[in-house]
């Protein structure tokens, strides 16, 4: 999963009173209209998570999601209104009309170099 330097700024700022060691922990939870949704916590990480740390942002990927975010952008949408974090992900295959829920297949590991997860 790559961070971009606008997520960076924000995963920064989230974890600006966090404990040491903590990090945005991103993963993803059956639910919502498609199937699926991303979920964000404040976080230690745990056995077999990916932990991706870039200029002093720590973003913990989930060791169930690797698969479903291999190749995934995470970046920020800012609006007049609001500002979330968003998801270009190339395993995506349909999101709801809301944009709250996503399905999403894993990615084929033969395809990305991995040999076996």
């Amino acid at each position: 999963m790559t961070v971009s330097p606008a997520a960076v700024e924000r995963v920064r700022g989230l974890l600006a009173n966090a404990s040491a060691g903590a990090g945005l922990r991103v993963s993803v939870e059956k639910g919502g209209c498609a199937g699926m949704s991303y979920k964000m916590e404040i976080a230690e990480p745990q056995k077999g998570d990916e932990v991706i740390e870039t200029d002093g942002a720590r973003v913990i990927v989930d060791a169930k999601a690797v698969l479903y975010l291999l190749g995934t952008t995470m970046d920020v949408k800012t609006t007049q209104f609001a500002s979330t974090f968003v998801f270009e992900n190339p395993n995506q295959t349909s999101a709801c009309g809301c944009g709250e829920s996503v399905e999403l297949k894993p990615a084929d590991p033969s395809r990305v170099g991995l040999a076996s997860v």
